[in-house]
């Protein structure tokens, strides 16, 4: 499998996983445009994707999602609760590419078996993904206020993950943001502090986790280097060096590398 990280921030996500047969997006945050481009820079023809899953229906999440759909006659993947709150960008998408899943059940995209677990975040019915190819398993986990144990169960045993690390709880606090805004992205049901993700990828590391890309990074309350220090601290303080995973930061202006799974 090949990942790469399109774009990722609260200004627009989208992320690429394709085999030789196989192309799909997690998401489509940002314009069609945008995302074309991305595409292209690392060689990937939109006309080829094959797929686009839905974590949820937030518009930095589903910007382009009817665009892309439409345009290209893309078939698109999200559970009921997403699909209800997508509203504008569904009315674009034909009949006969609305697919729906289940949150648990696993289902199939050329050769790609995907499997979906609910996240805590403010949204209809939001998910995570794992995508699996010849025995091996990409974890996808952002957008959600805390990792509960159906998180974890489900992304264990990830060769590569795609972690939300969206906040620094100093810096968030005194941050332009108002205080409702403070108050949602640190509850349960918001976003994930730089240290979680530090001490969520700590006990991955046990089973298995050789790359994890750090994403959802938020523009007023994060800077790359700080949530890349903090997630070495926080692996540091439980007795591992840094130098046993492998730790990348998403951009929200442009592609990562393409990382060969």
């Amino acid at each position: 499998m090949k990942f790469c990280s399109l774009y990722s921030g609260s200004s627009g996500n989208s992320l690429f996983v394709g085999t030789n047969d196989t192309r799909i997006l997690v998401d489509s945050g940002v314009s069609a445009k945008k995302i074309t481009e991305a595409l292209t820079s690392i060689n990937v023809d939109i006309k080829t994707i094959n797929a686009i899953i839905v974590t949820h229906e937030h518009i930095d999440h589903i910007k382009s999602l009817g665009t892309l759909a439409k345009k290209y006659n893309i078939p698109v993947y999200a559970n009921l609760g997403t699909w209800n709150g997508i509203d504008n960008e569904s009315s674009v998408i034909k009949i006969e590419n609305k697919n729906y899943f289940k949150i648990g059940e696993e289902f199939e995209i050329g050769d790609l078996k995907i499997n979906s677990f609910s996240t805590s975040h403010d949204a209809m019915d939001s998910c995570g993904f794992t995508i699996e190819n010849s025995g091996k398993k990409i974890g996808i986990a952002t957008d959600l206020g805390e990792i509960t144990k159906e998180v974890l169960d489900n992304i264990k045993n990830s060769k590569l993950l795609l972690l939300e690390s969206n906040y620094d709880p100093e810096v968030l606090k005194f941050c332009s943001y108002p205080y409702e805004l403070k108050s949602r992205i640190a509850g349960k049901r918001g976003h994930l502090s730089n240290n979680e993700a530090g001490e969520t990828i700590s006990k991955l590391i046990e089973y298995g986790l050789e790359r994890v890309t750090l994403g959802h990074l938020s523009k007023e309350s994060n800077f790359p280097e700080l949530a890349y220090k903090s997630v070495v601290n926080e692996l540091s303080s439980k007795g591992i060096n840094e130098k046993e995973i492998e730790i990348n930061v998403a951009s929200r202006i442009e592609p990562g590398k393409v990382v060969n799974i």
